[in-house]
This record gives C-alpha cells, structure tokens and sequence, in this order.
C-alpha cells in the first residue's frame, strides 16, 4: 500500500523548479517540497484524495514570507493575533532609519560609548514624572526582571483575585516561580481587604504586588485595596497596570495615576494603548530602576535598537500631544464612520447584498476589559459570508473581517482612520469578483 500511495506523489526533483530555487534558494526549497510530500503521504494513508494543484499552492505559499502586512477589519484595535498597535508613520521611518549603522550605544557628542535606550528612559521620566526608567521586550519580562531582583527567596503578596491568567497561557504564579520569588495569596477571590494585606506582612515580605486583570472583570460583591491605601503597608508597592494608558480612559488603571497614588513600580506594555512597538517598561523608584538595570538578567531581555527607534518616536508624539493610530482609532466619529461605510456600500456590484450595520467593537489587547465601542460595518449576506471571508484572507493585501449571525462584518474603525479604506474596496472587488463567479458557475452547473 505504501508503495502504491507513493506512486501517487511527485518524486522531490520534479517540485523543485529552477525558478523556485533561484528565487528562494535550493536549500529551502527542496526542505519545504520534503515536508509538504511527507504531508501529503500522510493524507493519502488517510484515504484524503491528493490534487497536484493543491500541493504546488501550499508549497508557494510556505516559501514565501510568513509575516505579511494585513488588513484588519475586525473592529479589534488592539488585535493580539494582528501585530496589536499599528506604528505611527513616525515611529516606522525612525525604526527604518535606524537599520544599518545607528548611535544605540555612542554618545555622538562627546565620542565615546554611551547608555542604551536613555532617550527612551529620558522621555519616559518626562510623560510620567517617574525618577527612573528601563525598557525590556515585553511587559512579562519586566516584571519577571523587577521581582528576580527585589524578591528573590522572599515573598510577595498578591490578593487571591490578581492571580490571572491572561493570553497565551501567561499566569501571574508562574512567573513569581519563575522569579524565585514565593508566593504569599491574600484575602479571598471576590474579597480582599487592606487589613489582610497587614495581617500578612513580616520580615519575609519583600513587596506587593498588584496585577490588571487585562481580558475579564470582576462585578457584585467584589472589593480591593486601591494603590494608595496598598502603599501604606511600607514594603514596595509593584503594580502592573498593563494597557499603558497614559491617561485616564473610562476606568482603566493610568500609569501616572498608580505613580502618584504611591506605587514604587510601575509596569505596562508598549504596543497596547500606548501604540507603539512591543516592549515593557517599568517606571518608578530610582533605586528600584536601578537595581532592575544591574541585574545580568537584563542584558538577555533588552529590545534592539528598531524597537527603541519606534518607541522613542511614539514617545515623541505623546509629548507633542499628537494621538497615535491605535488612539485616533479610538476616538474616531461614528457619523465619519457611517458616512465612509455608506460610500463603500454604492460601490459595490449590484448583486452584492449589503447593508450599513451599527456594532460593538473593542480595544482588545487585554486593555478596558468587558468595555466595547459603537462603531459602524459593511454588512454583507451575498455571496457567501464565510467564503468571502476566505477570499479575503487570501488577497494581497490580507483582508481580517469577522462573521455574526450570517454576516460578513467590515468594521470601519480599524480601517479607516489608518487611510486604508480605498485598499479595503480594492481588495474587496477583487474577492467579491471570485467569489460571484464561483457562485455562477455553482448556479450553472446546478
């Protein structure tokens, strides 16, 4: 039976064409056409019938590179699966500029080497009003740094409630193992007040630790310590708040709010409501900051010099007041929105069944969980939701969207404010056009 299914299958030499290896070198090519041919055998023993076409697509596919600009749709902002935060255009030509050759560790002016990412620090200090600062890859490794330096073989509380876990499998206790650190829950999942935080601390206790909830809210009988009455307990008061909201937003936790409410450190993200690239910081404590610097730990954690360069310039924007992407995005006018979505619907075939739709769009990013947005979608029944979405996915650029109640949804909020609305009906003509012949030909041949 082996040799039979085998049969069926090209042999290695006749995938791999001249063209394809000149393209993408031989090496690769003839890696990819081995694996794809073991996919295939596989199939086949599974009695899945194997079409020539189907394998050469799939073998193009993979060769070609893997992280491709999209369009996103979804009405998601701050889409996790998506890059989240879209770049400013500032903040992309200073990540481009900086390629080749940049001055990441050289003091230009006085010739001679010099501190890694201290605009970024320097510029932090001035949006938060922080003593210290420090950049590292992500928000996880910043508190993962924070408490390996200040807590290790001691402990640190945390009410029962902030031991979340959120995307990806991340979980507040695992990374206080991680640490070194142990693990001290106080109060009770719904309630915990500021007198089990006292009656809980002791010479042992290195910090405390509060955490945002990121993609979930607790409601009802529910009651915490806020940061202020949390820094009272005299040992350092860390507090991930997450989103990197510079500002108050509805009641998500703000950065200088946590720093003026007493908090020794605080930590968020870079690319969630921020906007720029993935990175986390910690702000607060010179001393702590500097502890945090020391450590060897944070040389196998600190960005490169392109997430620097982006992150400087989207700091830059926030001093000069100016709304990032993912902020305009936000902050866009539903009757903006309305009428584009309008204007998208006349141009459509006048087979296509569409409508304009009021809908609920979110942050996302784990930023103000359980709030969503009004915003305003294309609508489409006709052809096929599901196969236009395919189609979508498929064009080039990739087109995002999601289906509801046998719709296809394409929210303008995550479009249009990034002046991708014509790309959108450009790439939409171009599915809808497959998508009604195929529905042609299924109608003929029926």
């Amino acid at each position: 039976m082996e040799n039979d299914i085998r049969r069926q299958l090209p042999a290695v030499h006749e995938l791999v064409t001249p063209a394809l290896a000149a393209s993408h070198g031989t090496s690769w090519v003839r890696f990819v056409v081995r694996d794809e041919l073991e996919r295939a055998r596989l199939a086949l023993l599974e009695g899945k019938p194997f079409e020539l076409d189907a394998l050469k697509a799939r073998i193009e596919q993979r060769l070609g590179p893997q992280l491709v600009p999209v369009i996103n749709a979804t009405g998601v902002l701050i889409h996790t699966n998506l890059g989240r935060s879209p770049w400013s255009t500032s903040a992309v030509q200073r990540a481009m500029a900086v390629s080749g050759y940049c001055s990441v560790e050289f003091d230009l002016q006085r010739a001679k080497r010099g501190g890694r990412a201290s605009g970024v620090h320097d510029r932090l200090r001035a949006l938060t009003g922080a003593e210290d600062a420090l950049v590292v890859n992500n928000c996880a490794a910043a508190l993962l740094l924070a408490l390996r330096v200040l807590a290790q073989g001691r402990k640190v509380l945390v009410a029962r409630s902030d031991l979340v876990e959120v995307g990806g499998g991340f979980r507040i206790p695992d990374i206080l193992r991680e640490s070194g650190a142990e693990l001290v829950e106080v109060g009770t999942t719904n309630r915990t007040h500021l007198r089990d935080f006292e009656q809980a601390v002791d010479a042992q206790v290195a910090a405390v630790l509060q955490v945002h909830h990121s993609n979930f809210r607790q409601v009802g009988f529910v009651t915490q310590p806020n940061v202020k009455e949390l820094a009272t307990l005299g040992v350092p008061l860390l507090v991930d708040v997450g989103s990197g909201a510079l500002q108050p937003i509805d009641d998500e936790p703000d950065v200088q709010g946590a720093l003026e409410a007493g908090a020794s450190l605080v930590f968020f993200s870079g690319d969630k409501l921020l906007g720029g690239p993935q990175a986390g910081i910690a702000v607060g404590r010179r001393a702590l900051v500097e502890r945090m610097a020391s450590s060897a730990l944070f040389r196998a954690l600190r960005p490169d010099k392109v997430a620097l360069a982006a992150l400087e310039a989207t700091l830059d924007e926030w001093l000069r007041a100016e709304a990032p992407p993912v902020e305009a995005m936000r902050r866009a006018a539903l009757p903006s929105l309305e009428a584009t979505v309008q204007s998208w619907r006349q141009r459509l075939p006048a087979k296509v069944k569409a409508s304009v739709a009021q809908v609920e769009g979110a942050v996302g990013g784990g930023s103000l969980p359980g709030r969503t947005y009004p915003s305003v979608a294309l609508a489409i029944e006709y052809p096929d939701p599901m196969r236009l979405a395919r189609a979508l996915m498929q064009g080039t650029p990739p087109v995002v969207a999601r289906t509801h109640q046998g719709r296809l949804l394409l929210d303008a909020r995550s479009v249009v404010p990034l002046g991708q609305s014509e790309l959108l009906i450009a790439a939409l003509e171009i599915a809808l056009e497959r998508c009604l012949g195929e529905s042609s030909d299924s109608e003929n041949g029926a």
